[in-house]
């Protein structure tokens, strides 16, 4: 099993910007890629970036140039630094898990609680 617990979110100004960070613990080793999904109330869970132990990394259209995706392999921890933020960023951030598949179509297998992002205009 693996535990994620997410912090950092808030509310920011559009335009601002905030850091999520993921702390992982329990079976590291068996997970391939670490994500965060983004769910805005009446929308779809959506990943918005991911990035594999080995350094592949995956964003979203949406936010592509905006958001950055790290990891502190020392601490077990992966970031999402979001940069130039819209109010349609607006969301529950969750970070996620995946033991093998990691893309936008993939079941990712550990979760964490997720944390309230609003950005105001």
């Amino acid at each position: 099993q693996v535990q994620l617990v997410e912090s950092g979110g808030g509310l920011v100004q559009a335009g601002g910007s905030l850091r999520l960070s993921c702390a992982a613990s329990g079976s590291i080793f068996s997970i391939n890629a670490m994500g965060w999904y983004r769910q805005a109330p009446g929308k779809q869970r959506e990943l918005v970036a991911a990035a594999t132990m080995r350094g592949s990394t995956y964003y979203a259209d949406s936010v592509k140039g905006r958001f950055t995706i790290s990891r502190d392999n020392a601490q077990n921890t992966v970031y999402l630094k979001m940069n130039s933020l819209k109010p349609e960023d607006t969301a529950v951030y969750y970070c996620a898990a995946a033991r093998t598949n990691w893309g936008p179509r993939a079941n990712y297998d550990y979760w964490g609680q997720g944390t309230q992002v609003t950005v105001s205009s």
